[in-house]
């Protein structure tokens, strides 16, 4: 095993997307800390044990080179606590060797000692075996210990037992709860109860061997209260179902969840797969929901509502502008007008090497001392106007909260059988709920000032406006359908679904299944849209 690790260490694999890493928020700075994570490129599996700290306020990403640290792994649960400064706890995950045909899943417990930037390795009998896809979270002074899988080249099991590790004592212990349990399960959401008192599970995955060489999976959409009861040396465990109210999830796997402000559980996308005699098809999510462990209710976040009035105000107001604001706006278009627009190609590149492509047309840059003096007259234009942005339809993203904010890295979707690992970064401020901030695009670690966006977005307004007024119909045959101003993305999908349907079938292929023509179409025009 060590050997293999070794030889897998001196590989040349330093890439930035990442699948089944942990994201946990520090808990007493205002930093994120990923540890670990995986890569797939097509050919060869990469497992990673690297480091990383996110500074929010800074908006960057530091590699932190701690001497030992735990071996490379995915899927493994990480937990920060207060104590001694701060701690993160690592348990369990997998390794993989890079042909993707040996695998081994950890059983060692860890701590990163945040005050002193130190790995230890906590050697406690009589944890649980071997596994990854597990849940584990802090419940007063334990770290409990939920579910997984195992699985080798000639099987697979999945778990339902639960563990508990103390952080007074550093000993382990195998729980015995009462009631009906959850049927074994991996990837499911486990939060702690606001009281400490318990723990909650919801949903997850599963399979089992229905013939010799046929399996068949199990999307899980129940859930289960772990409640404590008694004096603590003393406890007891009772599992409970749960059958709250509100609009449920629909039923999938591989979302990505936290825990909110206010006892509110978060849940993030995700895929509902379909399986069909020798083919996986999987419907992608994009929605967040938020679950009330007080009111024990479901209900769907709603963000972008406050944009979206603001455009519509806008839309009013500019209607009732007299002419005196329209020959400002005519000024203000002329000027600069003498650079001519430049073609830019946007790829989206398939693991496979496979390209898609969208072209569109942006204006030549103004003049930054014009900018200056319009961007504070423009503020409030440009929040009405500006498309609302949101992470697409994905599975598998690292997902934490700090400071109100929900943080999002990463995931992965599919489009046939290809495999698209996403390293996109966003924020959401779950006080407000209005819109998504991007705070790293899928083209690299580093994203745009908040100010750039703006001066990018206000070009491309005004770039689009001259077009229209210098073209006057005549289009660019490689020049995607126009946004109309007000248009929703809906509405602008709606619209334009043949163009798009069309350019999907040209980068697909004849033999490509309609559904994802349908699906790959809407996420060209949406990437269209949102650029505009």
């Amino acid at each position: 095993m060590e050997a293999m690790i070794a030889e897998f260490q001196n590989l040349d694999a330093k890439k930035k997307q990442l699948l089944s890493a942990s994201i946990s928020a520090h808990p007493e700075k205002d930093e994120l800390i990923l540890f670990g994570g995986e890569f797939f490129n097509g050919r060869k599996t990469y497992l990673y044990n690297d480091l990383f700290f996110y500074n929010i306020k800074k908006n960057n990403w530091v590699k932190s080179e701690i001497p030992n640290p735990p071996p490379p792994r995915c899927a493994h649960q990480a937990v920060v606590v207060p104590q001694g400064g701060g701690q993160l706890w690592v348990f369990g995950g997998e390794f993989a060797s890079p042909n993707g045909e040996q695998f081994y899943h950890y059983k060692d417990l860890w701590v990163l000692h945040l005050a002193t930037h130190t790995w230890e390795n906590i050697k406690a009998p009589g944890g649980p075996s071997g596994r990854s896809g597990h849940r584990m979270v802090l419940s007063k002074k334990q770290l409990l210990v939920f579910g997984g899988f195992h699985e080798s080249n000639r099987d697979f099991i999945y778990y339902n037992d639960v563990y508990s590790f103390s952080l007074d004592t550093f000993s382990w212990s195998r729980l015995s709860p009462s009631g009906t349990a959850p049927l074994p399960r991996s990837a499911c959401l486990m939060t702690s109860t606001p009281d400490a008192m318990g723990v909650i599970v919801y949903g997850g995955y599963s399979k089992v061997r229905v013939k010799k060489d046929v399996e068949k999976g199990t999307i899980h959409s129940d859930m289960f209260l772990l409640k404590r009861e008694g004096k603590d040396g003393q406890e007891k465990w009772l599992w409970s179902r749960l059958s709250p109210s509100g609009s449920k999830p629909p039923p999938r796997s591989g979302f990505s969840s936290a825990m909110g402000p206010a006892g509110r559980a978060l849940l993030f996308g995700g895929v509902c797969d379909e399986e069909e005699e020798e083919t996986l098809e999987g419907d992608f999510y994009n929605d967040l929901y938020l679950y009330d462990t007080v009111k024990n209710r479901w209900f769907p976040a709603c963000c972008g509502e406050t944009s979206q009035r603001k455009r519509n105000e806008r839309g009013k107001k500019g209607g009732a502008e007299g002419e005196g604001a329209e020959k400002k706006g005519e000024e203000g278009e002329e000027e600069g007008a003498s650079q001519g627009p430049t073609e830019v190609i946007k790829e989206i590149i398939a693991e496979d090497g496979t390209v898609m492509t969208i072209k569109e047309l942006i204006p030549g840059a103004q003049q930054e001392e014009e900018e200056e003096e319009e961007e504070e007259g423009e503020e409030d234009d440009e929040d009405a106007w500006a498309p609302l942005v949101e992470p697409c339809a994905r599975s598998s993203s690292m997902a934490t909260v700090r400071q109100g904010k929900m943080f999002l890295f990463g995931g992965m979707f599919e489009v046939g059988d290809r495999q698209f690992t996403l390293n996109d970064f966003y924020s959401l401020d779950l006080n407000k709920m209005d819109q998504w901030e991007v705070l790293r695009h899928r083209s690299g670690w580093m994203s745009l000032s908040q100010r750039k966006m703006k001066r990018r977005r206000r070009r491309r307004r005004r770039g689009w406006r001259r077009r229209q007024k210098e073209q006057k119909g005549r289009r660019n045959e490689e020049e995607h359908p126009a946004v109309q101003e007000a248009e929703t993305l809906a509405d602008y999908q709606s619209r334009t679904e043949q163009y798009w349907t069309g350019l999907s079938r040209a980068n697909l292929g004849p033999d490509a299944k309609d559904k994802k023509v349908a699906k790959i179409a809407l996420a060209m025009a949406k990437v269209f849209f949102e650029d505009q």
